[in-house]
């Protein structure tokens, strides 16, 4: 992908100027041979937005770094001649590097998704950055199988509900750990055993633990790890630096794993998309997949929605749509 971008047109975005998001008019990308021009219908919020916002994620070489969003649905409406998984007028979405949350945006062809047709495009936004991230974690790194016990800590974000989800749809035991108790029911709905991070401690052993808060939770991970368990971390919110007694890890035969998806190349990222669109995508048309939806609002409340995401104790998914 080239480093830079020509630009012709306009087109109302979501901007970042000092540290603060606000809509206004901006240019309109133009996509490379490769790429898909698309008129969004959605996009997600996710948490890497807010430390964009910051000045504490830049995008890949390529995006703008003022124009937030890591994945969307919508649209194509022009196609590069070396586009050939998607035409014009197709719905798609996926994840990209940025600059998702505005009208229109750039998606490589080989790492879209074709959105089922019973979808609301208007919320399918908010599936591609959390189920890849679940799937890419539980089970491309984890190797997540039937019948294991997974724990998923943090579980009422965004992230944490589609792990639970495609845990349960791996056929495995899902214990879900959250600090709010008015989630406690919605979260036991998708099929898990809902705990607060306290009884943690003596929750049992488990084969994979999903760690979405952070390094406070790590010690205990580590303890409460069977025989050859796995913990994949995916989250550092509440703190990123731990200590680690290499002689348990040694004892369990246990492995530590990590991963962001973002700064991933296309190719790596088109091999995910091959695996979703064959085991993932397939469940959300079934109606076997959610997406949980906290909050939506129309790109020029975008400011609204960045307050309601960072206000925490959501359920779910807080959602920017063009009307």
């Amino acid at each position: 992908m080239s480093s830079h971008r020509r630009y012709a047109t306009v087109m109302q975005a979501v901007l970042i100027t000092e540290q603060e998001v606000s809509v206004s008019e901006t240019d309109r990308p133009i996509h490379s041979d490769t790429e898909l021009l698309v008129k969004v219908a959605s996009a997600g919020l996710n948490g890497a937005d807010l430390l964009q916002v910051k000045g504490n994620y830049p995008p890949p070489p390529g995006y703008r770094h003022d124009i937030p969003g890591l994945e969307l649905a919508g649209v194509v409406v022009e196609a590069g001649a070396g586009a050939t998984r998607f035409k014009v007028g197709d719905r798609v979405m996926g994840i990209v590097g940025g600059a998702a949350q505005a009208e229109y945006a750039i998606i490589e062809d080989a790492v879209a998704m074709r959105v089922p047709d019973e979808v609301d495009i208007t919320t399918a936004g908010g599936f591609p950055e959390v189920f890849t991230t679940s799937y890419d974690a539980l089970i491309l790194q984890a190797g997540l199988t039937l019948g294991e016990r997974v724990c998923v800590h943090g579980a009422a974000g965004g992230v944490g509900l589609a792990a639970i989800q495609l845990a349960v749809a791996a056929g495995a035991e899902v214990i879900a750990t959250t600090r709010n108790t008015e989630h406690r029911d919605d979260i036991a709905g998708l099929g898990a055993t809902v705990i607060t991070p306290e009884e943690f401690a003596n929750s049992g052993d488990y084969d994979v633990i999903l760690e979405l808060v952070g390094a406070p939770n790590m010690s205990q991970n580590l303890n409460q790890l069977r025989i050859g368990g796995r913990i994949v971390v995916i989250g550092v919110g509440a703190g990123a630096r731990f200590e680690i007694d290499l002689r348990l890890m040694m004892a369990k035969r246990s492995r530590i794993l990590a991963s962001t998806l973002r700064a991933r190349s296309v190719a790596e990222k088109a091999t995910i998309t091959k695996a979703m669109e064959s085991h993932v995508v397939p469940l959300l048309r079934e109606g076997r997949l959610q997406i949980h939806e906290h909050a939506s609002f129309p790109l020029t409340q975008a400011p609204e929605a960045y307050n309601s995401f960072a206000r925490g104790g959501k359920l779910g998914k807080v959602i920017l749509f063009n009307a």
